[in-house]
Formats: structure tokens, C-alpha cells, sequence
């Protein structure tokens, strides 16, 4: 028997697939082996060490003050974000220059700075003293960042609908308005929505960075911790198992979202003519940037 694009293997080598997947187990484990005893050699194993992460006082600030800070965070920021990108997204598609060019730089400029280098941009300049503090630093340099991000991959899924979709819309006598809301950004949503969560992956896991300007969260409340009981291995640990765990559930989320929406894609609705894409390097027809009249009529 034989697939497509190769033969199906044999008896030697499953054989030998299998005998290749033993040895390799075998030195993972050994490895494995190898790190805890080079660990318990170190001391990094005892139990005075890892005490504060079962302690309930600690647990319940790690939890509360850390997670709890960090899931705000990156929500809040996230939700900001999309808006953002909703709105400079649209605008690169706008036919208007004045338009279009403001947004391609916004989006160009904040895709472009280090998102460290925002951040601790926006606490000394806006964040210390009287102002907005570093919790709010850290959220409006994710949202900036992961606006710009969002902003491309709004563009890209309105891009992504079939031509004749806009082009039946338009010949209804719809404005591009109603065409962007009412057609293309419904279906673009199956498209974009994998890629939104895996941005929120992104989001959750740069909030790691309000470390820097001691904003509420996972990586201060560790910070904390390992200064009062020297144990910084074990408290990274942790930390990077708790971001690990959070982000295998966004994951497990987009894997179901695409399997859910986009895999639903193949048979479209149609409203109209065409089926072709459009160039994602010209920007939307139909009229103005968001209200110019369609010229054919239903």
C-alpha cells in the first residue's frame, strides 16, 4: 500500500522506528536522570527551597497577586489591542492616502520597537510620580505592540475573502461601510480568529516583562519570593510551569477554533460573482475610505 506522496513503511522498518524510538527513550530518560542527580548534588532538591509554593500564605499571593494581575493584563491588553487593530487594519484599505499611509506607519513603527523598550518607555515617561503606574505602563505597551500585530492580520483575513463576495455586495448598492461590517469582517473573523489567540499566547507571555518596571504580576510576586528564601532555580521553575500550563490552554483553544471555523471554510457561502482573491498590496474598491457609493445598482 502506498499513500500519495510516499510508500507506506514495512515490517523493517516499523521494526526499526520502533527500535529508533527505544534508544531514544532510553537517553531522554538517562538525561532526565542525569539533571535530577546533578540537581540533588547541588541541593536544589531540598524541601526548605520549594516549601514557599506549598505554603498558603505564598500560594495565595502567587495566585492572587500574581496570576490573578497577569490574566488582567494580558486581557485587558488583548481586548485594547484588537479595537486598535480592528481600526488600522480597516484604514490600510482605505483608497484615501491621508488615510492609509498614518496607519501603515503606526502600524510599521510599534511593530517595530522592542516591546521591553516600550514599556519601560512608557513608565519613566508617563508612569512614575503621579501617573499611570506600571501596571498600566506594561498593558498600554501590549496593546500598542499587539495592536500593530492584529492590525496586519486584520487586513490579511479581509484580503483573504473571496473578491466576488465584496463585488456582489457592491453591485446591491451597499457602501463600503456596510460591506466591510455587514460581509467581509463576518467571514474574515473564521480566518483571523486562530491567529487572535495565538496573539493572546504572545500577550500572556510578555506580560513576564512588567518584571523590569515591578508591575503587578507572576514574575514580580516571584521576584519577592526568591529574594526572601535565595531560590531563584526553584522559583523560575514554577513560574515558567504556570506560564507553560496557561499557554498550552490558549494553545489547546486555537487548535479547537481552527478546527471548528476555519476548517468549516471549504464551502463559503456565496453572495454573488467570482471567487478570486484580492492583491493584499492594493487597497479596497468601492468608493471612499468608509462611506463612498457603490456605482452598480441591484
Amino acid at each position: 500500500m502506498s499513500s500519495v506522496l510516499f510508500d507506506s513503511p514495512g515490517p523493517r522498518t516499523r521494526a526499526r522506528h520502533r527500535t529508533y524510538s527505544i534508544v531514544a527513550g532510553v537517553v531522554l530518560a538517562a538525561a532526565l536522570v542525569g539533571v535530577v542527580l546533578f540537581l540533588q548534588d547541588r541541593g536544589e532538591l531540598e524541601y526548605e527551597l520549594w516549601e514557599p509554593f506549598v505554603t498558603p500564605d505564598y500560594l495565595e499571593a502567587l495566585v492572587l497577586d500574581g496570576l490573578v494581575n497577569t490574566l488582567q493584563m494580558a486581557a485587558t491588553a488583548v481586548l485594547m489591542a484588537v479595537v486598535i487593530g480592528v481600526v488600522l487594519g480597516v484604514g490600510k484599505l482605505s483608497d484615501h492616502r491621508l488615510v492609509r499611509w498614518p496607519c501603515w506607519l503606526v502600524v510599521e513603527f510599534f511593530r517595530a520597537v522592542p516591546l521591553l523598550l516600550l514599556i519601560v518607555f512608557i513608565f519613566f515617561a508617563y508612569g512614575t510620580g503621579g501617573g499611570i503606574g506600571s501596571y498600566w505602563s506594561v498593558v498600554i505597551g501590549l496593546t500598542l505592540y499587539n495592536g500593530a500585530v492584529l492590525a496586519e492580520v486584520f487586513r490579511a483575513g479581509v484580503l483573504a475573502v473571496p473578491r466576488g463576495q465584496a463585488e456582489a455586495a457592491y453591485a446591491l448598492g451597499m457602501r463600503k461601510t456596510q460591506v466591510m461590517v455587514t460581509v467581509l469582517l463576518p467571514q474574515a473573523v473564521k480566518i483571523m480568529l486562530p491567529a487572535i489567540i495565538s496573539q493572546c499566547v504572545v500577550a500572556l507571555k510578555d506580560t513576564s516583562l512588567g518584571y523590569y518596571v515591578l508591575a503587578p504580576g507572576l514574575t514580580t510576586v516571584g521576584r519577592s519570593i526568591w529574594q526572601e528564601f535565595g531560590n531563584q532555580f526553584q522559583t523560575a521553575t514554577v513560574l515558567a510551569a504556570t506560564y507553560i500550563a496557561l499557554n498550552f490552554l490558549l494553545s489547546m483553544l486555537a487548535t479547537w477554533a481552527q478546527r471548528r471555523f476555519v476548517g468549516e471554510r471549504s464551502q463559503t457561502p456565496a453572495l454573488g460573482i467570482g471567487t478570486g482573491g484580492r492583491d493584499a498590496g492594493q487597497p479596497m474598491g468601492g468608493g471612499g475610505a468608509f462611506g463612498g457609493q457603490a456605482t452598480g445598482g441591484a
